[in-house]
Formats: structure tokens, C-alpha cells, sequence
């Protein structure tokens, strides 16, 4: 069984930066996707509108987000990607200091 798990950050408003981050996202680094399946991540999905960035996660009954987070932080390729990724992103109002991607909470199911 998979769950489901959406959240939201926003980009710098750089027409330039955005346009660079979407290249990257084109030829995401295999140690990220590695890392991210390893996880338990079965299926991620970006979408953007503007600045704002949507991500759609459906991930396995092993999935934690503390210790994806855990693994991130020991994994140098990871640290390094986010570092990079960092020059694009900013933090919605609502994310705690040092927080990027910020839970949404799910208000309909059809």
C-alpha cells in the first residue's frame, strides 16, 4: 500500500532562475533519484505555476520523512544538490527556520 503526500515551496520570481531550474529538473543527478527510491519514494511529481512548486509524492509503508531527512544529511551528493537547488528556492511564510518543503494538509477527496 503507497500514501500520498503533497507539498509546497516557492521559487526566487527570477524568470532566468526558474528557467534554470527546470533544466535541472530535467537531468536530475542518479544519486538524487537513487536516494529518493531508496527512501521509499515509489513516484514524485513537480509541478509549477508562477514561483509556486507543487510536489506529489507517493511513497511506501517504510517511507519517514525523518529518516529521509536523516539519510539526506549524511549523504554528500544529496547536501550537494540542495545547496545548488537553494539558489532558486525561498521559503513559504508558513515553514518553520530551515524548513523548504512545507506539508500541505488535504482539505478534499473526491
Amino acid at each position: 500500500m503507497s500514501n500520498r503526500y503533497c507539498l509546497a515551496l516557492d521559487l526566487k520570481d527570477s524568470p532566468q532562475l526558474i528557467e534554470e531550474y527546470k533544466r535541472h529538473h530535467q537531468n536530475v543527478w542518479p544519486e538524487i533519484t537513487k536516494s529518493i527510491r531508496e527512501a521509499g519514494i515509489e513516484d514524485m511529481e513537480i509541478y509549477l505555476l508562477g514561483t509556486r512548486l507543487f510536489m506529489i509524492m507517493e511513497v511506501s509503508d517504510r517511507f519517514s520523512f525523518e529518516e529521509k531527512a536523516r539519510a539526506d544529511r549524511s549523504n554528500p551528493k544529496v547536501q550537494e544538490w540542495e545547496k545548488l537547488m537553494w539558489k532558486f528556492q525561498q521559503p513559504l511564510l508558513q515553514a518553520s527556520p530551515g524548513e523548504k518543503w512545507v506539508l500541505m494538509e488535504r482539505i478534499f477527496k473526491l
